[in-house]
């Protein structure tokens, strides 16, 4: 027991140092003339974010024969960023002139591989002090005859901005254009340009932020739309359900002395009344359902942990942070998905809780993990820094098995004892009530595409900003934003929900669990649609590995979104039903 409590202790240890990285604040000082370390990370397609590859895959200049690797944490890995020392000579508030990096000697298949990058678009990437250098490989001109010709960039420019003994902002620029020619050697030079600022170093990053982008008009007026519905949802929702109940309960509370009236009004009564002895009937696929719903409910904790500790800790400003910080809220959260999937499983009757447990635990993080797997052997296939190590999949499920799962396993147990005890408002009859046949808008189906729609556009300003940070090279900061759109997408998923459920009831449907569930979760179905267009329409995103990359990546994001909103959905279907039934007199 001893040995296994100290690797549990050993990986807690670990797992709260990333933390510890994620809330720091980089804060490097130098003292002048000490050297500063230009790290090179990556080459790739412009117009594919994915596709990257290493710096040296093309044949730049290369260190020794053992360069210094940069590891970064977790989500830098996961990233795609793969920083090495590039050796170049630079020191502190020393500026450079003119100093060579290499002779670089072209043959043929150097000349290749330059000319098919230029044709792609290839970008570079650098950093420094932990602040990112882009710029372009090369370029190419038409000639009289229409032929190609091919430049490679042989002089970058650093312009470094400084502050007492700290780096505020850095800058590159390309220069020095030469032909590409089969036998000819290039000088590959740089030059180092250092220049005093005013510029405090926590507002080093601002820079990097395009301001106009996210704070446009647009942005406000959808928050401001989305807050409109919201209200209007909310009000029309009181007002017609409360107005229909409150008729529906005055049958209830007649006098015993109006029997004549009361029976007469029971023969006539159709309607989610009649179904008060199925309504709470346990639904298929229980385990499934408790897992689910667990598991949304813990996305919903952890999305709103994410959102407020990038608001606090300004997440963006690091590689890789908010990969990180996800990965290991997601392990600590996992009490929650156990909680709820066992007082959830238990109330309805389930036995089978073990079965529940494990499927709470790894139904989402394996369905990731399996499309992950074939991402990443496209990846492998094609050399990429989109490739996951091995060593790092081991982290990952370390984090898993000891971490998430004990906590899902602890959670459910709770969960059973403290909140696992039936307490319907209404006994389940023994024998089910026949479902009668009711028009097509009101069938389970219809409902469940229907309930999408709302929540949809509630968030689909947002999604546009979403996608446009993550496939266009922008810093999505606007955290605030999101943080509104979130409380904005839970209240309008309820308020559909609950329409979506109480119409369902009245059709004499008893079927309300997955179907309030769906209902919510379809809000996926419709961003996935989008999805499809943006990737048309918006972007100039080609080849296999980026496309199968970016709808690998959606479907994961849209798989997530969707048991979110499904378990917030449920869940307000869940308080609705049981509001209602507890104010009728049940068999």
């Amino acid at each position: 027991m001893l040995p296994a409590a100290g690797s549990l202790a050993r990986i807690a240890s670990f797992i709260f140092f990333l933390v510890a990285v994620c809330a720091s604040e980089y804060d490097h000082k130098y003292q002048d003339d000490e050297r500063v370390t230009l790290w090179v990370n990556k080459v790739g397609p412009y117009d594919n974010p994915q596709e990257t590859y290493n710096y040296y895959s093309l044949p730049f200049c290369r260190p020794g024969e053992n360069p210094t690797h940069k590891w970064g944490g977790l989500g830098e890995v996961l990233g795609g960023n793969e920083l090495i020392d590039s050796e170049i000579i630079i020191k502190f508030r020393k500026d450079v002139e003119k100093a060579s990096i290499c002779q670089l000697k072209l043959d043929e298949d150097k000349v290749q591989q330059f000319n098919e990058a230029i044709d792609d678009s290839y970008w570079l990437e650098l950093f420094m002090d932990d602040l990112p250098l882009r710029g372009h490989v090369g370029e190419f001109r038409t000639d009289k005859n229409e032929d190609r010709k091919y430049y490679l960039f042989t002089h970058k420019t650093i312009h470094v901005e400084y502050n007492g003994d700290q780096i505020i902002h850095v800058n590159l620029t390309q220069d020095g254009p030469k032909l590409l020619e089969a036998g000819k050697t290039l000088d590959m030079t740089y030059s180092i340009k250092w220049e005093k600022t005013d510029i405090p170093f926590a507002q080093r990053f601002d820079i990097y932020l395009d301001h106009p982008f996210f704070e446009h008009q647009i942005h406000w007026f959808s928050i401001f739309n989305s807050f409109m519905m919201v209200i209007f949802l909310t009000g029309l929702v009181s007002m017609i359900l409360m107005r229909t109940l409150r008729k529906d309960y005055a049958k209830y509370a007649r006098e015993d002395d109006d029997l004549e009236a009361l029976e007469r009004d029971v023969n006539e009564e159709s309607g989610w009344k009649l179904v008060h002895g199925d309504v709470f009937r346990s639904p298929q696929s229980l385990a499934i359902l408790s897992a689910l719903v667990g598991t949304g409910a813990q996305l919903s904790l952890l999305v709103l942990l994410v959102i407020l500790l990038a608001i606090v800790g300004t997440l963006y400003v690091g590689r890789g942070t908010i990969i990180t910080t996800f990965i290991v809220c997601y392990a600590l959260t996992s009490f929650v998905s156990g909680y709820v999937s066992g007082g959830l499983y238990s109330r309805s009757g389930g036995k089978n809780w073990i079965r529940a447990m494990i499927l709470t635990a790894s139904l989402f993080p394996f369905t990731c993990f399996g499309v992950g797997f074939i991402l990443n052997t496209i990846a492998i296939f094609y050399g990429t820094l989109a490739a996951i190590p091995f060593g790092t999949m081991v982290v990952v499920l370390v984090i898993w098995a000891f971490i998430s799962f004990p906590l899902a396993l602890l959670g459910t147990v709770v969960g059973r004892n403290w909140n696992g005890a039936p307490n319907n408002p209404c006994r389940v009859k023994t024998i089910p009530r026949p479902i009668p046949e009711k028009k097509w808008y009101l069938t389970p189906a219809v409902i469940s595409l229907m309930g999408g729609l709302l929540p949809f556009g509630s968030i689909f300003i947002e999604m546009y900003f979403v996608f446009t940070s993550f496939w266009h090279y922008k810093v999505y900061y606007v955290f605030g934003f999101m943080l509104l759109v979130f409380l904005i997408l839970v209240i309008v998923t309820v308020c559909v929900t609950i329409v979506g459920t109480y119409f369902l009831l009245n059709a004499e449907n008893y079927h309300w669990q997955w179907t309030s569930f769906f209902s919510a979760a379809s809000t996926a179905l419709y961003v996935y649609l989008y999805s499809v267009y943006y990737f048309c329409v918006k972007t100039k995103m080609s080849g296999f590995f980026q496309t199968s990359f970016y709808f690998g990546y959606t479907l994961m994001f849209c798989l997530g979104l969707g048991i979110l909103c499904g378990a917030v959905g449920y869940l307000g279907s869940t308080m609705f039903v049981r509001r209602i039934y507890r104010n009728i007199k049940c068999d």
